[in-house]
């Protein structure tokens, strides 16, 4: 049987296929092809391997693309933004400069709940043309894929005004969106001395949410002066009978116990982890929870970064995100984010590739559909131009991208 597209004469084909390879670490070992070619049938990949296709993949109607020995990899998935927010919130980072904390900027109304207001005054349209502008960037760097968290409304309505603008993005342009509910993302001024009520206030949103599908997954801010462990236990538990999949920003300024209760409740992943615990490692590995690292938000407010080459050694399953928001980490360029990685992660590079593709689909539970070059799999490809790996992170700060192939269609060429 013929295909409908086929990329052939690439140099370096990374799957991300995970396989056993004696001596590498459980992050680098995915499968790397040289002299490949990959064909596509109705959106999924039909046939891949070394050397010269088969004659019998091509027919005169197949599309035929020549990689010209570049390197091809899955589409990339960003697996942490807060996509959909009104405002920006360029004057805090001179705020930041001059000595200012994010909680304090936060106490002075400023942080998370200045872009609360923005959004909530915004009107739906407007959030999907800003998020659109958003989109097309990603897609320029390669991403395929997005979770998109809500959490810029603390309130029934505005939050489900978030969610229903993931819903009308994902139908609208090429980039696969998934919906996270993070109704518990900070304490509204009004409930300042009454959290308790609050956290009522969140978990009663939750059979509204789930009953108009509107999100697949559940997340709270775990964090000192934010939501505390037994409050985060609370809302996640709530989630989680409803039948939501569950996230939990966790250790991110200060170890408090939140990847230990991410292990706990075997939350699909952990986010953020600059502070995370020795512990909260060992409940990480020991529960398969996927640590989702945004080195970005270290990088733009000059903190520590997470822990990775000893949560790597300790065994834990590392994704890499953008965590793309107005406050912490406003950039969609997820190959920046790899080229971090690279410099102050100190890791290699087939960790970085696995990190944003097989295991950010691990990060959305979607990791049978999307994430590794595999026959039966979303056709979802990047190529970069590039004839090797090393090049795309060593050459940092700008755009690789070569091609963008989404469910088996170019949606992207330069």
């Amino acid at each position: 049987m013929a295909s409908d597209l086929l990329v052939y004469n690439i140099g370096v084909l990374i799957t991300s296929k995970e396989i056993d390879i004696i001596n590498k670490t459980s992050m680098e070992n995915i499968e790397v092809l040289n002299n490949a070619y990959v064909a596509i049938k109705n959106g999924h990949i039909f046939s891949l391997g070394e050397g010269d296709y088969d004659s019998s993949l091509i027919e005169s109607n197949t599309i035929l693309i020549d990689a010209e020995k570049n390197v091809v990899i899955p589409g990339l998935i960003d697996s942490h933004t807060h996509l959909v927010h009104g405002g920006s919130r360029e004057n805090e980072m001179f705020l930041k400069a001059k000595g200012a904390t994010y909680m304090e900027i936060l106490n002075a109304g400023g942080g998370i709940l200045s872009t609360v207001k923005a959004t909530k005054e915004a009107t739906k349209e407007e959030l999907v043309e800003k998020a659109k502008i958003s989109l097309k960037k990603m897609l320029a760097f390669g991403i395929t894929t997005i979770e998109s968290k809500s959490g810029y409304g603390l309130d029934l309505e505005t939050e489900i005004k978030q969610l229903e603008v993931n819903q009308i993005l994902d139908k609208e342009q090429p980039i696969d969106i998934v919906s996270t509910f993070m109704g518990a993302h900070a304490i509204p001024k009004e409930y300042k001395g009454k959290e308790e009520a609050f956290i009522k206030n969140v978990i009663q949103m939750l059979p509204e949410i789930k009953a108009k599908n509107l999100a697949e997954f559940c997340d709270i801010f775990c964090e000192h002066g934010i939501f505390s462990v037994d409050q985060s236990r609370e809302v996640l538990k709530a989630a989680k009978k409803l039948g939501f999949k569950l996230k939990i920003h966790a250790d991110e300024i200060e170890s408090i116990g939140g990847a230990e209760l991410a292990g706990e409740l075997e939350t699909t992943s952990s986010e953020h982890l600059m502070a995370v615990s020795d512990e909260g490692i060992i409940a990480l590995k020991n529960s398969g929870v996927i640590a989702n690292i945004l080195p970005g938000t270290s990088f733009y407010l000059k903190k520590e970064y997470a822990p990775v080459r000893k949560m790597i050694d300790y065994g834990v399953q590392i994704a890499l995100s953008t965590d793309y928001n107005p406050g912490s980490c406003p950039t969609e360029n997820l190959q920046l984010i790899m080229q971090i990685a690279a410099l102050y992660l100190n890791m290699s590079p087939i960790e970085i590739i696995k990190a944003v593709t097989i295991n950010g689909a691990k990060s959305l539970n979607k990791e049978k559909q999307i994430g590794s070059i595999e026959i039966g799999k979303k056709a979802d490809l990047v190529m970069f131009n590039s004839k090797s790996l090393e090049y795309i992170l060593y050459h940092f700060g700008i755009n690789h991208t070569k091609m963008v192939i989404k469910n088996g269609e170019i949606v992207y060429y330069i």
